[in-house]
């Protein structure tokens, strides 16, 4: 029964105050009608306004709020990467600090929401409906600003999109035509098994009653968080998978900002009180 679950929703948190905004608009409107919520953030933002934002969300959530390291990283422009070793071992770190929360605290689930995302209201409850070990909810992103829209989720490695059986070399043509398979079934509404994901992630209990970490595995050089705990995932016997009847929207660049008022016209957001 969905009424009986109890959830905690969280993300660290280190952003631009403008799309921080967005977010707490998008928890704002998240409907969480008969489950037991809380909510955790850890505050590693540099950005006196972010944190002034952070903290006012905390505050109508009533949320909890813990401070991060706040270490300072070498400035970066919309177009190159957010992510670094330092970045990565930083996240994983406050990731991991969250998981034991959820598990000392005895929750039925752990949601993990990205900062720079914008849900459908209904998304939470249509992902515990589906009672999934580890599902996320779809979004797609331009790693280049004039680059096509890739998924968050891949079906092996690092970000493999496409079926291989490991023994036969693919060449480019077929790797792009099973690459763009794996997109088009994404963009059917649909639950699909996966085998990585991340950014926006419910973790059941059973999960978190495990020993599965974003902790680095140190044979492995894939980079992010997300790929180690996949692979720890695996490894302990979970499947995943990942819903697209709900995609959510990635502010992966301040220029996407310009579609926030769609996303959000379309999903029928309410109005919220600014902040």
């Amino acid at each position: 029964m969905i009424s009986d679950k109890r959830i905690l929703i969280a993300s660290p948190v280190r952003e631009r105050p403008e799309i921080l905004r967005e977010y707490a608009d998008s928890l704002l409107n998240l409907n969480r009608e008969g489950i037991k919520t809380d909510f955790l953030f850890i505050d590693d933002n540099i950005d006196k306004e972010s944190v002034d934002v952070l903290q006012k969300l905390a505050q109508m959530l009533s949320g909890t709020l813990i401070n991060g390291d706040r270490k300072t990283l070498s400035s970066r422009t919309d177009y190159q990467s957010k992510w670094n070793s330092d970045t990565i071992l930083r996240v994983s770190k406050y990731r991991n600090s969250i998981l034991k929360f959820a598990r000392e605290q005895d929750f039925d689930g752990l949601f993990f929401i990205d900062s720079d995302l914008l849900l459908h209201p209904n998304t939470l409850i249509h992902l515990i409906e589906q009672d999934k070990d580890i599902i996320s909810e779809i979004y797609w992103t331009r790693w280049a600003p004039s680059g096509p829209l890739y998924p968050q989720v891949w079906l092996y490695d690092n970000y493999t999109q496409y079926e291989s059986n490991g023994t036969v070399v693919l060449s480019p043509e077929q790797i792009r035509r099973k690459t763009e398979a794996f997109h088009s079934m994404l963009k059917r509404p649909g639950i699909y098994k996966v085998g990585g994901l991340g950014g926006c992630t419910l973790i059941n209990k059973k999960v978190l009653n495990s020993d599965v970490s974003y902790t680095k595995v140190y044979n492995l050089s894939f980079s992010g968080e997300d790929r180690h705990f996949c692979v720890r995932a695996a490894v302990n016997g979970f499947t995943m998978y990942v819903d697209t009847v709900y995609p959510a929207f990635h502010i992966y660049r301040s220029a996407e900002l310009n579609g926030c008022k769609e996303f959000k016209k379309n999903c029928l957001y309410k109005k919220m009180i600014d902040i």
